[in-house]
């Protein structure tokens, strides 16, 4: 399945280059909503509030309740208690995503108690080959291979970025995407710097999803094609 992506920051649609560098704005989430209507799930994310600039900057909860009002939606960014957890849910989310909270025991058990394993994904997001999490900002010592089988009873899946390469356009890590197939069961969805359609089919191929946005955003891959692709 090929996932489009949303991601919201200052009360806009962006696109990141590493999650550091706004590397363009798009059109309204709306607008983008109607341009990725052909697709099955849309993927969101609140980069303000993963990065804990929610209250100061913009708050983004309007629009990430409108997009998930409006089609079936995994949403993430800021997922830390199990209060945030359920209120997406309640907004329409169709499913949750959560990375930091993920590594703290206590916090992902409240989470997955308060929404169900069937509603929850985990973030396992890489970075000079570790697990980074507050908005890519902290580095953990251990690899995604590492941890993900501990992971599996509290999601049905794992949404894995290869944030070397997010928002570059030069290409994934497929050797990594291969990897975390072998360690895990669970679906898995890739993202970071997901290019070409040959990739994609790739990755089809290895069974995992992969989600979409720099190549998109530029028309580096053209929508009418994955649309058919994903078909």
């Amino acid at each position: 399945m090929i996932i489009p992506c949303i991601d919201l920051m200052g009360g806009k649609v962006v696109q990141l280059i590493q999650g550091r560098e706004k590397a363009l704005e798009a059109e309204g989430p709306l607008e983008m909503l109607t341009r990725f209507a052909a697709f099955p799930q849309i993927q969101v994310i609140d980069l303000d509030a993963a990065m804990n600039k929610g209250s100061t900057v913009h708050n983004n909860d309007a629009l990430v309740e409108l997009v998930a009002s409006r089609c079936i939606s995994r949403v993430g960014g800021g997922v830390r208690s199990r209060e945030r957890a359920r209120a997406l849910i309640e907004q329409g989310a169709y499913r949750v995503i959560v990375g930091t909270a993920a590594f703290d025991r206590e916090k992902l058990t409240a989470i997955a108690d308060a929404v169900g394993p069937d509603r929850l994904i985990i973030a396992l997001d890489s970075k000079a080959g570790k697990v980074v999490t507050h908005g890519w900002q902290e580095a953990t010592n251990f690899t995604a291979e590492e941890v993900v089988r501990q992971l599996e009873p509290f999601c049905c899946g794992f949404l894995c970025t290869y944030v070397d390469k997010e928002g570059m356009l030069e290409g994934t890590d497929l050797d990594w995407f291969r990897r975390l197939r072998a360690a895990t069961t669970h679906e898995l969805t890739a993202a970071g710097g997901i290019t070409t359609i040959d990739e994609i089919q790739e990755l089809h191929t290895l069974g995992i999803h992969a989600a979409l946005g720099m190549a998109i955003y530029t028309g580096r891959l053209n929508l009418e094609e994955l649309a058919l692709l994903n078909r």
